[in-house]
């Protein structure tokens, strides 16, 4: 069965709850938190047999101002700050009322998740992602989302709240007036009699979407997001769409649905995301000519499209073991070394060797690498490139979408004429994002840190009732 909406008229449930929780990745596992600690009886539902969805793929940063970690770093932001920063980014195509939320929320959502759940959340210091204008960009200790996951999902364990996992949610049964009155969810490895009559049936005071986008919906990406439409999805299978259908199938409005993460540096053949610290600190891409074809300083989500309209849909960034010492507090640049797909040479015309890339290109790129260069990149704020030299070959990706169901500053999901539906609530992949309709307009971190903020609006907002 498709993901649907059906009337409730008739309808029993076997078990009720305040709150019912759709997704069990960052956004459903902090919205559970927080109205677990409203008073708020909840369930949380996950297709997967493990939480780990796109929170678990990503490198787990969430940008956030004026927090305590940035004070212990000596960092002067604000939220107020940072909100112009995602702004410029998206060229003023961004609700402003839940960017001043979204920006407001997540410092003391962070320092909650740290005090109350003991996630030991620090600022990167050592690198600026492209577009903040401070260090912002809050990680645990080995920089992974694998780790975030994990540790939320041991909150979630600790303060007992029920996760049901393999549990697909396939219908939500609703009144005439909208209000969504519980789901049915079919369980994996049930009797083939429940999975297809969706048996496992539970009521509930309010919805929270935290599902998915549709990244993992090529016909939904096709129409949408054509200039990825053949690119590697890097995102988590379950990002099939089912928030943007049930929204439709409630009167609910979409926005900005071309909106997507792209990301341009993915170890090819690998699958292994190479942080973007390997450009900002002073690396660049060329083609398999050896030849460069962008200002990648711009954002690596609006990098993805430019790689892929390279020959093959391949590039190669280069960079130095002083880059290389950077990158390698990530774990998933550790494992990209431990597979080979990191080379190493001693000179540059040794590196083209290894690359199979003409060693002429390769140098030209490299003495270029000064002042303003062609594309307009400035390279005065990092060193030169210095011996031992690396590189790894990579392609572009989308990671998310950005579009979604329409929200307010509460998270609360609207109808097209702009009121709300009476007790759904959206966050992370199922929410419109703060990025527009363009990949130019992500900022680092936009997707986590929406997740993770309107993940606590909603889990609040969800507890006090159906207002």
């Amino acid at each position: 069965m498709s993901a649907g909406v059906l009337p409730v008229e008739g309808v029993a449930f076997a078990a009720e709850a305040d709150v019912v929780i759709i997704g069990a990745g960052a956004a459903g596992l902090v919205a559970a938190l927080s109205a677990t600690e409203a008073g708020a009886s909840v369930v949380v539902l996950e297709r997967d047999a493990v939480p780990r969805g796109s929170t678990a793929l990503s490198a787990g940063l969430i940008p956030a101002a004026g927090t305590p970690f940035q004070a212990a770093a000596g960092i002067d932001d604000s939220p107020e700050r940072f909100a112009a920063d995602i702004a410029a980014k998206a060229k003023g195509q961004v609700d402003h009322a839940v960017l001043g939320a979204v920006t407001q929320a997540i410092g003391p959502t962070l320092a909650w998740l740290a005090e109350r759940h003991g996630l030991p959340f620090d600022v990167i210091t050592d690198f600026r992602y492209p577009g903040h204008s401070v260090h912002r960009m809050h990680g645990l200790p080995s920089r992974s989302g694998a780790e975030l996951i994990d540790r939320l999902r041991a909150a979630v364990e600790a303060e007992g709240i029920p996760l049901l996992t393999g549990a697909r949610v396939e219908t939500l049964f609703a009144g005439a007036d909208g209000t969504v009155h519980g789901i049915a969810a079919a369980r994996t490895g049930g009797p083939a009699a429940e999975r297809q009559t969706g048996s496992e049936r539970i009521g509930a005071r309010a919805i929270v979407l935290a599902c998915n986008g549709y990244g993992g919906n090529p016909d939904l990406v096709r129409r949408h997001i054509p200039a990825l439409a053949d690119a590697l999805w890097f995102g988590h299978a379950g990002n099939t769409g089912d928030a943007l259908a049930w929204g439709d199938a409630l009167g609910a409005a979409s926005a900005h649905l071309s909106g997507h993460q792209g990301h341009g540096s993915v170890a090819h053949p690998h699958g292994i995301l190479i942080t973007w610290a390997v450009i900002m600190e002073g690396g660049f891409q060329v083609n398999t000519a050896g030849v460069r074809f962008s200002n990648e300083t711009e954002g690596y989500s609006e990098q993805a499209a430019k790689v892929l309209a390279e020959p093959g849909g391949i590039a190669w960034s280069v960079f130095d073991a002083r880059i290389a010492a950077i990158a390698r507090q990530f774990e998933d640049f550790r494992s990209a070394e431990a597979a080979g797909a990191i080379l190493s040479a001693p000179t540059l015309p040794a590196l083209a060797f290894t690359m199979r890339v003409p060693e002429a290109a390769l140098m030209r790129e490299a003495e270029a690498a000064r002042g303003t260069d062609r594309f307009g990149r400035d390279w005065s704020a990092t060193a030169p490139l210095a011996a031992p030299f690396h590189a790894v070959r990579v392609t572009g990706a989308l990671f998310h979408t950005q579009g979604g169901l329409a929200i307010d500053r509460e998270a609360r999901v609207l109808r097209a004429d702009g009121s709300r539906l009476p007790n759904l609530f959206a966050t992370g992949g199922a929410a419109v994002g703060l990025s527009g309709p363009a990949a130019a307009g992500y900022l680092s971190g936009n997707g986590l840190l929406t997740a993770v903020a309107l993940g606590r609006i909603a889990g609040r907002g969800a507890a006090g009732g159906n207002g």
